[in-house]
């Protein structure tokens, strides 16, 4: 294995546009905006079904399924709350 200036350079090369950063993809911001977009919007439509078979105009096993989706959209929000404050508490028991 060759170890000289030019292969060490073309290394250099290859691994700085593999950390390059692509302008198209989206920020952290609007990953997580677009989900708390979709949470609401898997809340409301539960909610809609629930109210639609309060009056009588839903069947049953849609009731059911929307309850499925919220009650899973509610696990997976309160998994990532968890890991947040678990994290967070990680980094206030760092030594400064």
């Amino acid at each position: 294995m060759d170890i000289g200036p030019l292969s060490a350079a073309k290394f250099y090369r290859s691994a700085k546009l593999a950390t390059k950063p692509n302008p198209q993809a989206k920020s952290s911001a609007e990953v997580f905006g677009s989900a708390l977009q979709d949470f609401a919007k898997v809340m409301q439509q539960g909610e809609n079904t629930a109210k639609a078979a309060m009056a009588g105009k839903a069947d049953m096993p849609s009731v059911v399924e929307a309850i499925a989706r919220s009650e899973l959209a509610v696990e997976t929000a309160v998994t990532v709350r968890d890991k947040v404050v678990s994290a967070y508490q990680e980094i206030l028991r760092m030594p400064v």
